[in-house]
């Protein structure tokens, strides 16, 4: 794929990463009202910024084309270098609102008087950066850094006395992550180097260019190094050993939903590593496509034997992560089409779920199913978009995922015929199941514990509002997705234009 950029005229993506790093850096001195209303106001500004940057790009540039441009030099091969697609521009709308309402739940937790507002937007800085990123060593750096700002968060703010195996895990598996991505990053830009008089590079146009052949050695090795790095982090089956313990353990709801709700791995996948190696992608794709496979079945199994909210959620993430990896390797462009949609399907429904989940913890202290139940009686509105959040998981009519599904399972019978496409279906099936299960057992049934110390007080103001704008975000972009699907296409059909060949031939064999 060949890219060309479009100059900003104003520093929009520069502004996009400074307003929360600031306001991070400020909060840090800011305790109670003032760092609430601070935070408030500009979580509110970045979802402007974020809409103006929607408003201002261009859906009719052809692939390849790079809008809002920004480069500068820092150290050597060290660039500061931001640009963005469609992809990006969905992806950053989507942190933007997931940061609001992140803000808002910290009001309800009442940890305003804590470090914890500073380090959620020292966060969505570091994310957004790597949303709006060309350089791939530089998206390898605020990965780095995204990985300690959560880990402090766990270690910080856990709602388990026992976090520490957790946080070990936790770390054992992202430092493997930020090993295998520098290590793959490193490798690409040494392969620049000795192709190019040794002029070190990572800036993704230039290493799209460097034409890695099929069966290619060193474009193996880098890809298998990408995968694995990304993988962990999307979480892939089998790399999620971390997660059931890091939900259950670590922090009840901000940490998770910076990521499980924003997929940098998938964004990673999409930005650099198709476009940069599409021949070792197409000779793994299948291996790639087995792992997400057996990732449905076994998650969606396993989330049904859980006994409590958050284990459930951390294997519905596994089981789901799944079914949007089968689109990512169908190599099709209707489930690369897909499989972006059910990332931003994916990113408000389980920030809904795991927003729900921590006003449920908050009320009664705990997450096991066993012990909770009526809770419709006192919530009923995050009762309602606990549900409306979990049919969006499982792309019920009327939410984003429908559209999405859809369009995963279609590229996937194209590429790989009926097996993998029913495997596919039947785990969102089984999906739906325990997430319906949970719905009912938290909020339906007779609750099986003491409930003397629930705070069985009416909805507040800011559940209200968080219930309330999941609902509506929720339901109005799943009725309303032609904007979306208009914001990817283009850069969606580059995508799918590096595999033509590849997928011709897949169809023509299924024929």
């Amino acid at each position: 794929m060949n890219f060309v950029e479009m100059v900003a005229p104003t520093p929009l993506l520069a502004t996009l990463q400074l307003l929360p790093l600031l306001t991070g850096l400020v909060l840090i001195r800011v305790r109670g009202n003032a760092a609430v209303a601070l935070g408030g106001i500009m979580s509110l500004a970045q979802v402007f910024l974020a809409i103006n940057l929607y408003v201002q790009f261009d859906v009719h540039q052809p692939a390849g084309v790079m809008q809002f441009a920004e480069d500068r030099q820092v150290l050597g091969a060290f660039h500061y270098h931001a640009a963005v697609d469609g992809i990006s521009v969905m992806f950053v709308l989507l942190t933007s609102l997931i940061s609001l309402l992140s803000v808002a739940f910290i009001l309800v937790m009442r940890l305003h008087e804590s470090l914890m507002l500073s380090v959620m937007m020292l966060l969505q800085a570091v994310v957004t950066s790597q949303f709006v990123t060309v350089d791939l060593l530089w998206f390898a750096s605020m990965s780095c850094l995204e990985m300690v700002l959560v880990g402090y968060l766990i270690k910080r703010w856990p709602t388990s006395n026992d976090v520490q195996p957790a946080l070990a895990r936790y770390l054992q598996f992202m430092a493997v992550s930020v090993l295998l991505m520098v290590f793959g990053t490193l490798v690409l830009g040494w392969h620049y180097a000795d192709a190019n008089g040794g002029r070190w590079s990572f800036n993704l146009y230039e290493l799209s260019q460097l034409g890695f052949g099929k069966h290619d050695m060193v474009g193996t090795l880098v890809f298998f190094a990408l995968f694995y790095a990304l993988g962990i982090r999307i979480p892939l089956f089998p790399f999620h050993g971390w997660l059931p313990a890091f939900m259950l353990h670590g922090n009840v709801a901000v940490a998770p939903i910076y990521l499980l709700g924003l997929k940098v791995g998938v964004y990673g996948l999409l930005r650099f590593v198709f476009p940069i190696l599409p021949n070792a992608v197409w000779e793994w794709h299948v291996v790639a496509t087995a792992f997400a496979a057996t990732g449905v079945f076994y998650a969606a199994f396993l989330a049904m034997r859980q006994q409590t909210l958050r284990e459930l959620l951390a294997f519905a993430v596994i089981s789901h992560t799944g079914i949007l990896t089968i689109g990512l390797f169908s190599l099709h462009q209707m489930a690369f089409q897909g499989a972006v949609l059910l990332t931003l399907n994916f990113g408000l429904a389980i920030t809904g779920l795991l927003l729900m989940t921590g006003m449920v913890w908050q009320r009664t202290r705990t997450t096991r199913l066993s012990k909770l139940g009526g809770l419709l009686d006192y919530i009923p509105i995050v009762g309602l978009a606990f549900l409306v959040a979990g049919l969006a998981i499982v792309g019920m009519p009327g939410t984003p995922g429908f559209d999405a599904v859809h369009f995963v399972l279609e590229g996937s019978i194209k590429s790989f015929g009926a097996v993998v496409t029913v495997a596919a279906a039947l785990g969102n099936l089984v999906a739906a199941g325990f997430l319906l299960r949970a719905f009912q057992q938290a909020f339906l049934a007779t609750p099986g514990g003491d409930t003397s110390r629930w705070d069985t007080s009416p909805a507040y103001p800011a559940e209200k509002l968080m219930a309330g704008i999941v609902i509506l975000v929720t339901v109005t972009v799943g009725f309303y997705s032609a904007p979306w699907i208009a914001l990817i296409d283009q850069p969606i059909s580059g995508l799918a234009g590096l595999f033509t060949d590849y997928t011709g031939e897949v169809q023509r064999g299924g024929h």
